[in-house]
């Protein structure tokens, strides 16, 4: 089938594209000598996933146990789970995929701590954790330095566990205006975490790795002196947001969601058969949120739960029908993946084959 031919709306994903996208950030991976750890939270899917790892990655990220159950029941057996996992279900789910899969977890409290201790005295084998530090997010973590190193240090008293590195996300680079604004970003993050890496060491405590991740600054953190691993996500994809950062390109974007002219009611004025149940609502009002590729003449205004509203440039001389197919660029990528069940995969055109969105829903 035709990807034009597709009912709508879809989730088409371009292949070829994503393969363009996996295959660069592993060899600027195996440049660097950093670790490529990917975030599947982006795609859900083990197909990709298998890309990534057969590109070069050490291993994949999970935002929840969740996601990390499909993934391990997929085959995958290197996991870091990017979360904190606290009470006795999770524990118990946790446990069950440790019997078959190496699990990492990431932590800011030693309430966390001393659940995954308990579970890591009562296996016989310590789990391991990465202790997430607070570069600037302001999401998770303590703030570098003495507040970090004194959580460290306690957590180095905690029986059942293995301090693995420090982590971080550095989401506020999502803020930034300039690939240059974007570089002072990464330098803070880096020096920080260094930083606190050495005061560590000065308490008694080694500390071998240092993770960071987030599309728009991994490449520019692979570069940096110090840095043992990335996690970046929704490079596999990309989205306006990675284009309105400067990271991405029409082109290199993977994940378009296909749709139809359902109204022409006014002359400057159409609506698509696609809304926030299909893109998310996030970045709305973004100049450029929703790009329609191809059609300059043509900007989403805004959309509601089954409707997307835009209107066409009338001078540019574009004609748009009732019935009329458009292909969009999403704002977030991560968060259209997960409206859906079901995925096209697509090759110059012709739909070959059907991905399930495994992971969607894995909130737990």
């Amino acid at each position: 089938m035709n990807v034009i031919d597709l009912d709508t709306p879809a989730l088409v994903i371009d292949l070829d594209r994503v393969e363009t996208n996996v295959t660069e950030m592993a060899q600027r991976s195996r440049e660097t000598g950093v670790r490529l750890r990917p975030h599947t939270k982006t795609h859900k899917m083990p197909e990709i996933a298998q890309m990534q790892i057969d590109a070069g990655a050490s291993g994949i990220t999970c935002a929840k146990i969740g996601e990390a159950e499909v993934m391990v029941a997929a085959g995958f057996d290197d996991i870091l789970i990017a979360y904190p996992l606290y009470g006795s279900a999770k524990l118990a789910r946790l446990a069950a995929l440790r019997e078959k899969a190496r699990i990492l977890v990431s932590l800011d409290s030693t309430e966390v701590a001393r659940g995954l201790g308990e579970l890591g005295v009562a296996s016989g084998t310590p789990v391991e954790v990465y202790v997430e530090i607070d570069t600037g997010h302001h999401r998770m973590g303590r703030p570098p330095g003495v507040p970090t190193v004194e959580l460290v240090s306690a957590l180095a008293e905690i029986p059942g566990i293995t301090i693995f590195g420090l982590l971080t996300h550095a989401g506020h680079a999502y803020g930034a205006h300039s690939l240059a604004e974007r570089d002072v970003v990464v330098d803070r993050e880096i020096a920080d975490l260094l930083t606190t890496q050495r005061l560590c060491a000065e308490a008694g405590v080694e500390v071998r790795e240092i993770s960071v991740g987030s599309t728009p600054s991994a490449r520019s953190e692979m570069s940096r002196h110090g840095v043992t691993e990335v996690r970046p996500g929704t490079y596999v994809f990309n989205d306006t947001s990675m284009i309105n950062l400067g990271v991405a390109t029409q082109e290199t974007c993977a994940a378009h969601i296909l749709a139809t002219v359902v109204s022409r009611a006014s002359a400057e004025r159409f609506v698509i058969d696609a809304g926030t149940k299909c893109f998310s609502s996030d970045g709305v009002g973004r100049p450029g949120w929703i790009q329609v590729v191809g059609r300059d003449d043509l900007t989403m205004e805004f959309i509601t739960e089954e409707h997307g509203v835009g209107t066409i440039d009338l001078s540019q001389g574009g004609t748009l029908s009732i019935g009329d197919k458009l292909e969009l660029i999403p704002s977030h990528a991560c968060a259209m993946i997960n409206l859906f069940d079901t995925a096209y995969g697509a090759r110059r055109g012709t739909i070959v084959q059907d991905l399930v969105v495994a992971g969607r829903g894995k909130v737990r």
